[in-house]
């Protein structure tokens, strides 16, 4: 991935800001992208996709798939655990050694990733 595509992936992410969206965490694979997000019981998730994908699209140049694949966690699925499966991704498959070698995931309104700054499991 190119980081000048990254880099407006980032900033797209972080403009957008919407008060029905609370960007947990974005990150970039070469062919797909990971978005850990809070929605408001107001606005559509389907909305929020459709729109930042139009965006992106037009001022990155990005592709999209038609659809996406979504999972809401349940009242017995920890935050942190997710959040922690979504970093490990790059990991998984084979792209670095660890997670904080990644240097497309955005973690809105904090350091970048690999300065600590991941969420501790409650459980």
């Amino acid at each position: 991935m190119e980081p000048a595509r990254a880099e407006r992936h980032r900033r797209e992410a972080r403009e957008d800001e919407r008060a029905a969206r609370a960007n947990q965490l974005l990150l970039l694979m070469p062919d797909h992208l990971h978005a850990l997000i809070g929605v408001d019981g107001k606005t559509s998730l389907a909305q929020l996709i459709r729109g930042y994908k139009r965006i992106t699209a037009k001022i990155a140049g990005i592709k999209w798939q038609r659809n996406f694949f979504d999972h809401r966690l349940r009242h017995d699925e920890s935050f942190a655990e997710k959040f922690a499966y979504i970093c490990q991704n790059p990991v998984r498959a084979g792209l670095i050694s660890t997670e904080h070698d990644w240097p497309y995931a955005f973690i809105p309104d904090q350091r970048p990733p690999g300065r600590g700054d991941r969420p501790q499991s409650s459980d």
